[in-house]
């Protein structure tokens, strides 16, 4: 029950203030993530398996020190607090709505600018229905990657599941892609984020389904998933396009070309309504979780 009521008060958090404006600590987990790649840098694997360790363990081995010292009422402050920075779910919905937005007022070079910033591809090159296509992936996936996967670990391990699997998330965003520069030191960050986020991902793309369309979520996971090259975006995304019966990936322009891409979902093109279908479709999944672990802590104390 103890959980239940630390999840509940750091999503309440989450949905009053959002992420803060200022002295956000994933700032400062950045700054320090960029002096020890300047420091430690090379264009080898082990270097990164040092950076990945100092930078993401010695925060959570502190928290853990903490948390043993504390009495049981500072370690639960502690646990709400942490799980709220962990949360990016409001901000979730800062990001994706003014590109809804956009759209729906047919301006499309304010929808590019919006989308923009929520996705890494090129948005000059996207015509109305991709950007509605780049805002709806965007907000599926980091459905795991800003609140599910944050939650699960929450769950089992308590406030340094949720910083693990925050920070491991946001320093595979910074190392973790498949560049000249990252291709090897980059390469520890980017397979932590795989195995940490395998089971929440799975977690989150049922929950999609058992919140949506569920037959049509579950046949498109089992059948377009397995093309998609992220091992966990392909269930998350494809279960949720399936789930909002919408059809989704496809060719995507990135670094100046189109890449093709699998198709994902099924059913009409995407527009704004797709986007706050998504949003409504991550909060529907909330809720499922906290109804789940209550009944777990129920029938656990019964």
């Amino acid at each position: 029950m103890t959980i239940v009521l630390a999840m509940l008060l750091a999503l309440a958090l989450d949905a009053v203030f959002g992420e803060p404006r200022r002295f956000h600590p994933l700032v400062g987990f950045g700054s320090l993530a960029n002096a020890v790649e300047r420091r430690l840098y090379a264009d080898r694997r082990t270097p990164g398996i040092v950076a990945w360790a100092i930078v993401v363990l010695c925060p959570v081995a502190l928290l853990c020190g903490w948390r043993a010292m504390s009495p049981p009422v500072v370690v639960f402050a502690l646990d709400v607090l942490v799980l709220y920075f962990a949360l990016g779910r409001h901000s979730l919905g800062e990001h994706a709505r003014p590109v809804a937005a956009a759209l729906r007022d047919g301006d499309l070079p304010r929808a590019r600018a919006a989308v923009g910033r929520m996705v890494s591809r090129d948005t000059d090159a996207l015509d109305a229905t991709h950007v509605a296509a780049a805002g709806t992936e965007s907000v599926l996936e980091n459905g795991h990657d800003a609140v599910f996967g944050a939650l699960f670990w929450f769950i089992v391990f308590g406030a340094p599941g949720a910083l693990l699997f925050r920070l491991a998330n946001t320093l595979d965003a910074m190392w973790g892609y498949r560049t000249v520069r990252y291709e090897r030191f980059g390469w520890a960050a980017a397979r932590a984020d795989d195995v940490l986020g395998y089971v929440p991902a799975r977690l989150t793309a049922l929950s999609y389904a058992a919140v949506g369309d569920a037959a049509t979520a579950l046949r498109c996971w089992r059948t377009q998933a397995p093309s998609w090259d992220s091992p966990n975006a392909g269930p998350v995304m494809a279960s949720g396009a399936g789930a909002l019966r919408v059809r989704l990936g496809g060719p995507a322009p990135y670094h100046g070309r189109w890449e093709d891409r699998p198709v994902l979902g099924d059913g009409d093109s995407p527009d704004a309504s797709s986007i706050v279908r998504a949003l409504r479709l991550v909060d529907r999944a909330v809720v499922a979780w906290l109804a789940v672990v209550l009944l777990a802590g129920v029938a656990a104390h019964a």
